[in-house]
């Protein structure tokens, strides 16, 4: 039955709402994210125009990282007071300001600051639609909605570089990437404020009374609580949650992030060009694009284990062996193959990080806690690069990388211990 035609009284099933609300709750994730996609590269390019050296460069690149890490906590104090919509209509504007900022960035600094309060402001984005789908979305399809969002983000991102290709074809100047970001993100204050609200639309599930208890009262505002705990209390009680499954995210966060700078630097080190690395890279991005959706699909059916633990037995080993290869006659076709293998598993791995945040997430108030999580898993994926140059810098990128595979064997072996123990069985 349509949602429009239930009478009032009728409970409506999270699915029918999610799939008429899709735009307003998935919408503003992708215009966000094509809008940064186009921008990001652009960074060191205009960085280097402002003066900028390529060590200044990458530096300021870093910035919205730093940026994003920075925003997680305070972006989970913020939804947990005013609401999931108001925090993105707040977010979207002050990104909106960065971006001016970036395009009339008078100096380094400037540019540098504005980049630094785009990964502020993504953070309060992404962690308030993380709390509207973990309060809305029942268990039994929780990973599927929750790999869709990523799969959205996922989407921007892909798709971002080349409109900012385009643009300056067209255009001729790095600025035009900026001002498209900027209507991005008019777009995406615009249909925050004034397409319907989903949050009024899907009452909260209540089918994960293992990890909070129903007090049977009215349920009003953004999030149902009764009493809000506030952000470093709630690190402080879930404590153990966050030191073992949140370490073993913040693993998974570390080997992804660490494709993204290992890729291109090894086809570099064995001699490739620049158009072969980026062909071998774009095929394994697809590849990973491509699989999204399936991995909510087995997390759903079969738990969360096992998307996870195969994600990262494939990223591990695949570093693994790509670490013994680049002396290889044919270094070139296994770079190839193990880029792809990282694709795979890359893909496996989509959507598991929100999931399981959301899967372990106090029900009565969960915006505090995601915000920890959030940094948890960040902070992982922003130590990597570091971890892989300081390591590539005392011995060489083939050690860098095995050290990487290692880490993801580890990371298996926290998910088969922890996630056990902490996440809610599926039913299916």
């Amino acid at each position: 039955m349509p949602v429009s035609d239930r009478p009032e009284h009728e409970p409506v099933p999270a699915r029918d709402v999610l799939w008429r609300f899709a735009p307003m709750i998935y919408g503003p994730t992708v215009l966000f994210a094509l809008g940064e996609g186009a921008v990001i590269p652009l960074i060191p390019v205009i960085a280097a125009q402002l003066g900028a050296d390529v060590a200044t460069a990458a530096l300021v690149a870093s910035a919205l990282v730093v940026g994003q890490l920075c925003g997680n906590i305070p972006a989970g104090w913020a939804v947990a007071r005013i609401g999931e919509r108001l925090t993105m209509a707040i977010a979207g504007l002050l990104s909106l300001g960065a971006v001016v900022g970036l395009a009339l960035a008078p100096s380094l600094g400037v540019f540098a600051l504005a980049i630094f309060l785009i990964g502020f402001c993504a953070a309060a984005f992404g962690l308030a639609r993380h709390s509207f789908m973990t309060t809305r979305v029942p268990l039994a399809f929780r990973a599927r909605a929750l790999s869709l969002l990523g799969g959205t983000f996922r989407l921007g991102m892909f798709i971002g570089p080349f409109v900012a290709a385009g643009l300056l074809v067209l255009f001729g100047d790095e600025h035009a990437a900026i001002w498209f970001f900027a209507g991005c993100l008019v777009a995406t204050v615009l249909l925050v404020l004034l397409g319907p609200d989903p949050e009024k639309q899907l009452t909260p599930s209540k089918d994960d009374s293992r990890l909070a208890e129903d007090t049977g009262e009215p349920v009003t505002g953004s999030i149902p609580t009764s009493e809000r705990a506030g952000v470093f209390r709630t690190m402080w009680q879930y404590r153990r949650v966050l030191s073992r499954l949140g370490l073993a995210a913040a693993s998974l966060s570390a080997v992804r992030s660490a494709r993204q700078v290992v890729l291109p630097l090894w086809g570099v080190s064995i001699g490739l060009d620049a158009q072969t690395i980026a062909l071998v890279v774009g095929i394994s991005g697809a590849i990973d694009f491509a699989l999204f959706y399936a991995s909510g699909q087995v997390m759903d059916r079969f738990g969360r284990l096992w998307a996870a633990l195969p994600a990262m037995l494939l990223m591990g080993l695949g570093f693994i062996a790509l670490s013994f290869t680049h002396d290889l006659d044919q270094s070139a076709m296994w770079f190839a193959m193990f880029a792809a293998v990282l694709g795979v598993g890359n893909g496996l791995s989509s959507g598991i990080l929100l999931t399981l945040g959301a899967d372990v997430a106090p029900r009565s108030d969960p915006a505090p806690f995601l915000g920890s999580w959030r940094t948890l898993t960040d902070a992982g994926g922003a130590v990597s690069p570091l971890v892989v140059s300081a390591i590539a810098a005392v011995t060489s990128l083939a050690v860098a990388t095995g050290a990487v595979g290692l880490i993801g064997l580890i990371g298996a072996l926290a998910f088969v211990r922890w996630v056990p123990r902490f996440v809610p069985r599926v039913r299916p």
